[in-house]
């Protein structure tokens, strides 16, 4: 059969379903090493995924943490309109946890989940069937004691026996559970098996119509956008995602994906989401610069290269009709031309018309600290493009709290070494000056630092890309620390690429020091 695509789907009516989004970027999605976000950035990204449509936002895992517990409850607190959940094992102190921390939302909702495949019960819970099926049934009306709105899931239940799937399922919805996810939790499923597990699971089970369905995928083999919209086709209708497809191992699928293929292919997929599709990239960058977890060029919808045309029979195409090779328009996923019209001529007025126009909204103190940082950039370079401002935002949102700051840096590189490091930085209200020689200057930059503060962490990850296009282009330089069981990502802009270097090494460091000291006082907390 042909098919034709197009840039505007049909207009959505009766006929078309709606699936709800559940999106997970801040609990699966920070679950993934190195990519733990401060409270301030939490409550970006929730500000953010609430204004853009997002139905469900799962906000942590209140009882993993102090600091876990203290986000998803001011995430419930403030957010407007989406119902705000909280992760809890099949445990009653999870459970209770979760009721407190979601206690303030303006629509709760408990996740619960226990495992049900032969491999976890016997190796993981050392559970019989019948002891979970009392497991389900006791902690789902717990949960259901506590909220009007719980979920349940069978962890592993690609990896279940249907029939002993099913019992499962009959339990939690007798004991008041509103939702039901069958996660691939592995991303062991395909396409095929996963859409007749859903069908088989809501034929079978008695009491199937009482509760939405969901589908939650694992991208390890590659298949979790695939295995999600299969899951759908099989009677699911919501579905579970994050921002960018971060989330453990091989990440989760992807929203920005999901939501793009339900409305660019709106002709073979009866179904609409509630999401702001032009506010995607925005999400992208923010959760991307949130965790410091670059974007790939070549990552579909939000990547740099989506919508770039380099071979000349694309490019001869592109300019004769656009749909030729691109199949939704940039537009329509929040991204625009980059425009170069700011400089070091540009005023207050200009520079908070263009953070209006990026969808970039500063405090005042922040706005006069970034449009600083704006002028002594458009010094330095001859035109100060979109993705250059984003990244002096970012950067500022970032390292606003941080207890070591760079004051200078000066570096004697070339080829006769060994190269030479010398550093100021400003540390609880003093400075402290260093110099520190290297294996080349990169290598001698972090001496510096390790000479100014001492740690035993160590170097997972450094790499430099540059943020536009131009000799003169802003390097952003990305740098994993990891000191114990903890691993921290942080990133770096700036016009000259060892500059970046220091500002993202000692920014992952002051990640670590702020972690292990609410580590620390979780620990005297529960002593």
């Amino acid at each position: 059969m042909t098919t034709t695509a197009t840039t505007t789907p049909p207009a959505t009516g009766a006929s078309r379903e709606r699936v709800i989004v559940f999106d997970t970027t801040l609990r699966d999605g920070e679950q993934c090493p190195g990519a733990t976000m401060t409270l301030d950035e939490k409550l970006a990204v929730a500000d953010l995924l609430d204004t853009m449509g997002v139905d469900v936002i799962e906000a942590g895992f209140p009882i993993a943490s102090i600091g876990d517990f203290e986000a998803v409850s001011e995430i419930a607190r403030r957010t407007k309109r989406a119902t705000i959940a909280g992760l809890a094992r099949a445990i009653p102190a999870d459970i209770a946890r979760a009721g407190e921390a979601v206690r303030q939302a303006r629509q709760g909702r408990i996740h619960t989940f226990v495992s049900t495949s032969p491999i976890h019960l016997v190796h993981q819970m050392r559970k019989t069937e019948d002891e979970v099926i009392e497991i389900i049934l006791k902690t789902v009306a717990q949960a259901r004691d506590l909220v009007a709105d719980v979920e349940w899931s069978a962890m592993d239940a690609t990896r279940t026996s249907i029939d002993y799937l099913c019992r499962c399922v009959e339990a939690a919805i007798k004991a008041g559970a509103t939702t039901i996810n069958l996660p691939d939790t592995v991303g062991y499923a395909t396409p095929g098996e996963y859409r007749d597990m859903f069908r088989q699971v809501r034929e079978r089970v008695p009491n199937a119509d009482k509760a939405v369905f969901s589908v939650h995928c694992h991208n390890d083999l590659g298949l979790a956008i695939a295995n999600s919209l299969a899951g759908i086709e099989g009677g699911a209708r919501q579905v579970e995602c994050t921002i960018n497809g971060i989330g453990e191992r091989a990440g989760n699928a992807a929203l920005e994906e999901i939501v793009m293929a339900i409305r660019t292919r709106a002709d073979v997929m009866p179904y609409e989401t509630g999401i702001e599709s032009q506010m995607l990239t925005r999400a992208s960058k923010l959760v991307s610069h949130a965790t410091n977890f670059p974007v790939q060029f070549n990552k579909a919808i939000v990547g740099r290269n989506a919508f770039a045309h380099e071979s000349g029979i694309h490019q001869d195409g592109m300019l004769k009709h656009a749909e030729t090779y691109e199949i939704m328009t940039p537009a329509s996923v929040g991204l625009s031309k980059t425009n170069l019209v700011m400089g070091k001529h540009s005023g207050r007025a200009a520079f908070r018309s263009k953070l209006d126009e990026l969808g970039l909204t500063l405090s005042d103190n922040q706005f006069q600290d970034v449009f600083e940082r704006f002028k002594a950039l458009a010094d330095r370079k001859k035109h100060v493009y979109d993705e250059d401002i984003e990244a002096l935002v970012d950067e500022n949102l970032a390292t606003a709290h941080d207890r070591i700051r760079l004051v200078s840096l000066s570096v004697i590189a070339g080829t006769r070494g060994p190269q030479r490091a010398t550093m100021k930085v400003a540390m609880d209200g003093r400075t402290f000056t260093e110099e520190a020689d290297g294996n080349g200057p990169v290598d001698a930059v972090f001496n510096a630092i390790k000479a100014l503060v001492p740690h035993e962490a160590q170097l997972e990850l450094y790499q430099v890309h540059a943020v536009t296009e131009g000799t003169d282009a802003q390097a952003e330089v990305s740098v994993r620390l990891k000191a114990g069981e903890r691993s921290m990502t942080a990133r770096g802009a700036d016009p000259d690429t060892l500059v970046a270097s220091a500002k993202a090494y000692l920014s992952a460091l002051n990640k670590l020091s702020a972690t292990a000291v609410r580590l620390h006082a979780q620990h005297a907390a529960a002593e």
